[in-house]
């Protein structure tokens, strides 16, 4: 498959769409992979969990990788 991103647990990755917080933040944190992806917003915290297909369909790109959950 063509264009499949590798993302991996605690990856901080880039969404194309800014969740709509007051941060506007596109930076997410994975925080769980399975059949469903579940990441957390990096401006404000909160946690937005989706399947698999539209995850694949709206990340743009890994920012960086952690061993670990980023600290705010």
């Amino acid at each position: 498959m063509e264009g499949v991103i590798d993302y991996a647990l605690y990856d901080e990755v880039q969404m194309k769409k800014a969740h709509p917080c007051t941060a506007k933040s596109k930076r997410f944190q994975i925080v769980r992979v399975g059949a469903d992806i579940k990441i957390k917003c990096l401006g404000c915290g909160n946690v937005i969990m989706m399947d698999r297909d539209a995850f694949n369909h709206r990340i743009v790109r890994v920012l960086a990788k952690h061993d670990g959950p980023i600290e705010k």
